[in-house]
């Protein structure tokens, strides 16, 4: 069996559009069809269905497309009732036997025939049904000369081939909707409905087999697997577009993943939250890790030799004029081109980030004109604080290893219910920033020096802010990397690795969802190679034919016109933060602020 399959429509889409091929083919975005009655998929495979299994099933299908049915769905149904006869009607003057829905599944091509015909001689005729008034740019098309092809393929023997057209109200390419006239009863507005469908027609379109409709599909596959990029080609097809409002106005509200659970797979991506006292190793730890980018606030970057972007300050002097761009617009500047993903780092490094939170601060003074959160009232501490949680969120989103570094705060006591005092271990951050934020990363550990012995610690206590999500058993590991990683080893056991779809493809190989949704491995030189076969041997038997036609020619002394190929590129019509708190705070008394209640911090 082959290992990359391409049918019609998912060839064609590329053709008419390249970005909407990647969205489906290679994003895999999946959209909800519209609730209007009239939805051209749901009627065209409607009929369908009626024309194979009769009106019941059609009607039952129908109706479990849509979660509530109105008066429209049921004027719809009265119109899918009116067309089944016709069709019903067509299909009684051929004589044979019905094959429907056959399903071709070869090397490199992949479909389903509509309605196979066998005939009484053992050859057969192949028809596709077509709800659309859209004649022209259908007779264009590959569908059914690709049947033909790979049909014989099969050992069929196909002679005639055609569209079925099924008619709808359609007119500049609106839905003309039949409306109720004042004052008339639905009975009569229906009935009227019943009277416009009689007088639409059947169109049965019979077409001649042209090998050229092959070769271009060809041509495209060829095209498809040296892509690179996938453009948008925007035109009045947009508007038969299911990604129209995401790709041309952000709008991503219809995009929805699949209903059925996802597998927990093994943990990839590290996010951790380290503090401690200074000199405790923070920075040397994290340096171990790969490819690290450091986003350095306090200069200290002499002992490691990881590349870093100092978190500071800028001044600059031009003759008279002092320009000074802040550190926290530097930080946001950094998080941009890191989003980009043009770069080989693997682990992203925050060190301090108290200081980050500091350099917000001034940043939202100068943007406010205020000296101090208290110069604006309650506001400006919660702009503060947004514009830092979500500054923070963007750089947590990022596909690296991302590490936070922090000092550790034992400036704060806690009363116990005995009225005991004891002195509370938290990170150098604003309180409630430090909650929402660790609820961003997987785990929070302190570090602890013992002499020469420097470790990991993750227990949570009412004294020792800490904990994660990873259900972690150890309580603390050496401050080592190797010991680090052999954690999220641990972690991981037993658990498969989920592989992530990608949006760039790779020339030689690369994975690829066939129609019955069996995700491959398709090597594009085997597709190309078998392509290139079949038609070297489709070009030798037309060869074999041209050279009999230039016998006949010289018997009968008639000169003829030899076949040329050529390229025909047509392009189809449309296709109708569980956060908990990581620790629980008993009653905090300080000298420097007052304490709130356990519900407001939460928040």
């Amino acid at each position: 069996m082959s290992k990359s399959q391409f049918s019609h429509s998912r060839v064609s889409s590329f053709v008419k559009c390249p970005r909407q091929y990647q969205y489906h083919y290679i994003d895999k975005l999946r959209t909800v069809h519209s609730p209007e009655a009239d939805v051209d998929v749901i009627v065209g495979n409607a009929l369908h269905t009626g024309a194979e299994h009769g009106e019941q099933q059609m009607l039952e299908w129908y109706y479990a497309q849509f979660p509530i049915i109105d008066d429209n769905h049921v004027n719809e149904s009265i119109k899918l009732l009116s067309l089944l006869p016709k069709l019903q009607s067509f299909m009684d003057t051929l004589d044979g036997e019905f094959i429907h829905e056959y399903p071709i599944d070869q090397l490199v091509f992949k479909g389903f025939v509509d309605l196979i015909v066998k005939r009484s001689d053992g050859s057969v005729d192949i028809y596709d049904y077509k709800y659309s008034n859209n004649i022209s740019d259908y007779l264009k098309s590959e569908q059914l000369h690709l049947y033909k092809y790979y049909l014989e393929q099969e050992g069929f023997k196909v002679n005639r081939m055609a569209f079925i057209f099924i008619p709808k109200f359609r007119t500049m390419g609106k839905y003309a909707k039949i409306r109720p006239k004042k004052g008339e009863t639905l009975f009569d507005f229906r009935r009227r409905i019943v009277a416009a469908v009689e007088a639409l027609k059947i169109d049965v379109r019979y077409i001649d087999y042209d090998f050229q409709k092959v070769e271009s599909f060809w041509n495209s596959i060829n095209e498809i697997e040296s892509a690179n990029s996938f453009p948008k080609n925007p035109s009045f097809l947009c508007d038969w577009c299911d990604y129209k409002d995401y790709c041309l106005q952000g709008d991503d509200t219809m995009i929805l993943p699949s209903s059925e659970r996802r597998e927990i797979g093994a943990v990839k991506r590290k996010t951790l939250w380290i503090y401690g006292a200074p000199f405790s190793g923070k920075t040397w730890f994290t340096n171990k890790f790969p490819a690290p980018i450091m986003l350095n606030t306090d200069g200290n970057i002499d002992f490691v030799d990881a590349p870093f972007i100092p978190i500071k300050d800028e001044v600059i002097v031009e003759g008279r004029i002092t320009k000074r761009k802040l550190a926290w617009s530097i930080f946001k500047e950094t998080i941009e081109e890191l989003e980009k993903k043009q770069n080989k780092f693997g682990t992203i490094i925050v060190d301090l980030v108290e200081d980050t939170y500091e350099h917000c601060r001034i940043y939202m003074y100068d943007k406010l004109n205020i000296e101090h959160e208290s110069d604006n009232s309650f506001k400006a501490w919660d702009m503060v604080r947004t514009e830092f949680l979500s500054t923070m969120r963007r750089l947590l989103n990022l596909p690296y290893d991302i590490i936070l570094i922090s000092h550790e705060d034992l400036t704060k006591d806690l009363t116990k219910r005995t009225g005991d005092k004891v002195t509370r271990i938290a990170p150098n951050i604003q309180e409630k920033a430090a909650l929402k934020l660790s609820g961003m990363v997987q785990l929070v550990a302190r570090v602890v020096s013992d002499d020469d012995d420097r470790w990991l610690t993750f227990k949570t206590s009412e004294v020792e802010f800490g904990g994660g999500r990873l259900g972690v058993t150890a309580r603390k590991i050496p401050l080592e990397y190797d010991d680090f990683i052999q954690l999220y080893d641990e972690v991981n056991q037993g658990k498969s690795v989920i592989k992530e779809d990608k949006s760039k493809r790779s020339r030689k190989k690369q994975e690829t969802k066939t129609e019955d949704g069996k995700a491959e491995v398709t090597d594009s030189d085997t597709t190309q190679d078998n392509i290139d076969q079949e038609l070297e041997a489709e070009r030798d038997k037309l060869e074999a034919l041209n050279n009999a036609s230039e016998s006949n020619e010289t018997v009968n002394d008639k000169p003829k016109r030899g076949r040329k190929y050529r390229t025909n590129k047509e392009s189809t019509p449309p296709p109708t933060d569980n956060d908990a708190p990581p620790w629980e705070q008993p009653q905090e008394t300080t000298n420097s602020e007052t304490r709130t209640r356990r519900s407001r911090r939460a928040q």
